[in-house]
């Protein structure tokens, strides 16, 4: 899906400042995998819900393509396993001048073409993955992403919360078509 801009834009700052611009959160993240853009030293967390309900963090690495997410995680890893059973999540980073919190779902890819494509992205950013059945493999990964294979995972948001840390100053939540 090509990027979108949001159909609702609500300013959540109670000082005064006015609604922050969709641009400034999107710029970085389209930005990715450049290893000039600073976006590929920030930390990412995905927020997903265990089986029993309890809430469950961890970091991984971001690509943004076409106006999404892409998560990759070994099967076993609780992130995956948590997915497997809800797809509901959230993906946190901190962004040069502005936090930034995404809701939506996570589905795996499994489609050769997308795969392919992706796989490519992850080579230009640096990370030399490689398509095996329906999973991406590499010779290595975080120190905690566990053995290849790795799933596929495509974050479609719906909802975007920033709050600015540094001028201008705001907060906003923006809401996209599905």
């Amino acid at each position: 899906m090509p990027d979108r801009a949001p159909i609702e834009t609500t300013n959540l700052d109670r000082y005064g400042s006015p609604p922050l611009e969709w641009s400034r959160a999107h710029n970085y993240l389209a930005a990715s995998p450049d290893p000039n853009n600073p976006i590929g030293d920030m930390t990412w967390f995905l927020g997903t819900v265990r089986p029993d309900g309890r809430p469950h963090a961890a970091p991984f690495g971001a690509l943004w393509h076409d106006g999404d997410i892409y998560i990759a995680s070994w099967p076993g890893t609780q992130k995956s396993r948590n997915l497997a059973a809800n797809p509901a999540c959230t993906v946190s980073v901190k962004l040069p001048g502005i936090d930034l919190v995404l809701e939506g779902e996570a589905t795996q890819v499994t489609d050769a073409a997308a795969l392919e494509t992706l796989a490519g992205r992850y080579r230009d950013g640096g990370w030399p993955a490689e398509v095996e059945g329906d999973a991406l493999t590499a010779p290595f990964s975080a120190p905690s992403a566990g053995p290849p294979p790795y799933y596929l995972y495509r974050f479609t948001f719906q909802t975007a919360y920033g709050v600015a840390t540094a001028e201008p100053f705001g907060a906003t939540r923006w809401r996209f078509a599905d």
